[in-house]
């Protein structure tokens, strides 16, 4: 240390002494002062208020939109089907008896029985969980190369790709997917497309098949898979794949060893934003599916709107959310744990 710093460090010790022989004697002051002590605790708990505040509006969100509606389903589940509006007995009721009320329970396990015996559900579930599996697995094949691509392309063109990317969503959903009857149909665009080159002599059916649901429902869900992995690869550093080749390493080798550890997370949760609704989608199957493309969301769908049978469909849907959700959440203990072991 040179002599000048030496001064400067001593000069501050100085100060700092002073400021201390100040400070001391009005802090005590200040906590001897009862009204002090008041405002600091007033000061605290407007703090205290401020961050519930804060974070009041979400938990109120998942309360209202979430959990209630989720307990609402649990009980109708556990209901009967009954000739009524709503077509379903209750399960909790008020009884009176000799000026005393009471809480009558009553718990219907037939519904999930039912589930168990009848192996029309889980052959849905099943088919439901492997077109998903397939569509997630498409998706990112026909998504990383284009995220690779607007990863990879000049800066001013980047806001520009993601904007097309995200362009289909201006339409309606249900107007896409009527779009895609007219391209597969037999007299549909791709068979006249086919038909015109001489590829084909008659038209493909392509239309009410299960290669028209995974055709629509990657047409659909692409933009999910795409904007996380977009996400990712943008943010790598390319100089990592500069310095791999200048060690020697192949660019297939470079992109295992690198790019796909790195871009990781975007593919995790594209794979999970694509998956998880398609193993309840809907309105693909029934429209470009045809009566053998045996899904879950339809399944559900003919249970409560055609049939009316409120308390099988409930537990449909419940037996569906478990399915999703216990991997989810076993997924998430096991990232924790790895990070935890990483520190």
């Amino acid at each position: 240390m040179t002599f000048g710093a030496a001064t400067r460090e001593a000069t501050r010790a100085r100060w700092a002494a002073r400021a201390s022989l100040i400070l001391k004697p009005l802090q005590s002051a200040l906590d001897a002062f009862p009204p002090s002590r008041w405002l600091m605790r007033r000061l605290d708990r407007r703090a205290l208020k401020g961050r519930l505040l804060a974070i009041a509006p979400p938990y109120a969100w998942l309360l209202i939109f979430f959990l209630a509606p989720f307990a609402i389903v649990l009980k109708i589940s556990f209901a009967e089907p009954d000739v009524a509006m709503p077509p379903y007995t209750e399960v909790f009721a008020l009884i009176e008896d000799a000026g005393s009320f009471f809480l009558s329970i009553k718990l219907n396990f037939s519904n999930y029985l039912l589930l168990i015996e009848d192996d029309l559900y889980l052959r849905a579930y099943l088919n439901s969980l492997k077109i998903a599996a397939i569509s997630t697995a498409l998706a990112l094949m026909v998504g990383f190369p284009i995220a690779y691509a607007m990863a990879r392309a000049p800066r001013r063109w980047r806001g520009a790709l993601v904007m097309m990317m995200i362009l289909p969503f201006w339409t309606s959903f249900l107007i896409r997917v009527y779009a895609w009857i007219g391209i597969l149909k037999n007299e549909g665009l791709l068979n006249g497309f086919l038909q015109w080159l001489g590829v084909i002599g008659e038209p493909l059916t392509i239309l009410n098949t299960d290669f028209a649901v995974y055709i629509g429902i990657v047409y659909s869900y692409l933009p999910f898979m795409v904007l996380p992995l977009y996400a990712a690869l943008e943010r790598m550093d390319e100089s990592l794949l500069e310095a791999a080749s200048d060690l020697g390493c192949r660019p297939v080798k470079a992109f295992w060893v690198i790019t796909v550890p790195l871009a990781a997370p975007g593919i995790i949760a594209g794979s999970f934003l694509v998956f998880i609704p398609v193993v309840g989608e809907v309105v693909i199957p029934d429209l470009l599916g045809g009566s053998d493309t045996l899904m879950i969301g339809r399944l559900l769908w003919a249970e409560f709107f055609s049939n009316h049978d409120w308390p099988v469909a409930s537990a449909v849907a419940m037996i569906l959310l478990l399915i999703l959700v216990i991997p989810i959440v076993l997924f998430q203990r096991h990232q924790a744990a790895r990070q935890e072991a990483a520190r």
